[in-house]
């Protein structure tokens, strides 16, 4: 599966992708600094995989601590999880990832361990993060295998693969999954303007896995739907509020429109951990504005008049009421998503909800 970010002792390595496709580049990352620096200009993005990526720049970061006394170490944690949390502010995996690091170290310093054995649980931690992940990832797969159609002419949007992750993807696992299971598979990747990770990274990944692939501009969604040439959507997701309200990359929230109008289910992928119950719905969720220049520029090339107004959100919110399931690790989460998401999380378990789509 394709390398998008692993640990070479106490080094970070990620691959790239603002160099995809064209070069095949890997960063190194040898300080926290270095790791939140790769997040916040995509060398790694995907919510998923900024997860693990701010868990392993919290590890190594701690790894580099000349701290011997636990007071300072503490505090040099705390800056590290600050650093880290400064980033992105939509994919609430990021969070989530802090978190788990932050609990890890308030368990071993309350246990009375020592600095050294408080390095090593947090380099564990990082390590279960990622692996859980990847375990994760492929569990989607099999569970979304099940409803994609046996002849599916899939539209994706963005990019939500093995890139996105720490390996496998989640909409694109959902794909992966499907064609393992010997469905027969044609992709239609939107370009996703403005930072074309449709066209550069889902292209790129599922070309090397010999799916069929057609990248199309964004804007021609609705005539291929309009023909009939797509049966089943499913896209990744960056945060997922409490009543079933997905945050992704711009313009999802115009695929699902048009998936809806033509009568198409239209589903998300994304891991328990996409899922945020403290916030109640998409109005609430925080929505990145990126660089105007990736609106007013391609590859150096200006495109827009200088002085221009731009705007530039890196994400739009797609209604709960158009969206046919969540896929998940656990399952497959349908409406009423107040209830069957909290249940996800009181249970440890999914259950999978019968609606006309399946």
């Amino acid at each position: 599966m394709l390398p998008t970010i692993d640990r070479e002792g106490d080094v970070v390595v990620m691959i790239d992708q603002r160099k995809l496709p064209s070069q095949e580049v890997y960063v190194r990352c040898k300080t926290a600094a270095d790791v939140a620096r790769a997040i916040k200009t995509m060398v790694i993005r995907g919510a998923p995989a900024i997860g693990v990526a701010a868990a392993w720049g919290i590890a190594i970061g701690m790894r580099r601590s000349t701290a011997t006394g636990t007071q300072k170490f503490a505090a040099e944690f705390q800056k590290t999880c600050d650093l880290m949390a400064a980033t992105r502010p939509t994919a609430v995996n990021l969070f989530w990832a802090i978190e788990r690091m932050r609990r890890c170290f308030a368990a071993a310093a309350q246990a009375g361990q020592s600095v050294d054995q408080i390095k090593d649980g947090l380099d564990r931690e990082a390590q279960m993060i990622h692996d859980e992940d990847v375990a994760s990832c492929r569990a989607m797969g099999a569970f979304g295998a099940s409803v994609v159609p046996a002849d599916a002419h899939i539209l994706t949007h963005c990019n939500a693969g093995a890139l996105a992750t720490a390996g496998y993807g989640t909409a694109l696992g959902v794909i992966r999954g499907a064609a393992e299971a010997g469905k027969t598979i044609a992709v239609f990747a939107d370009e996703t303007r403005p930072f074309l990770q449709g066209a550069r990274l889902t292209a790129w990944e599922l070309m090397r896995d010999g799916i069929d692939t057609t990248v199309i501009t964004d804007n021609m969604s609705a005539s291929l739907m309009g023909q009939g040439k797509v049966n089943f959507v499913v896209v990744g997701a960056d945060r997922i509020a409490a009543n079933g309200d997905t945050a992704n990359k711009i313009g999802t929230y115009g695929v699902a429109v048009l998936a809806r109008e033509h009568n198409i289910p239209f589903y998300v992928a994304a891991p328990l951990s996409t899922i945020d119950l403290r916030t109640a719905d998409g109005s609430h969720i925080p929505i990145e504005e990126r660089n105007a220049r990736e609106v007013s520029h391609i590859g150096g090339a200006q495109m827009a008049p200088t002085n221009a107004k731009i705007w530039n959100p890196g994400f739009d919110v797609t209604p709960h009421r158009f969206i046919a399931g969540i896929i998940t690790e656990k399952g497959i989460l349908r409406a009423p998503y107040v209830e069957t998401l909290k249940g996800a999380f009181a249970q440890g378990r999914i259950a999978e909800l019968q609606d006309s789509q399946k």
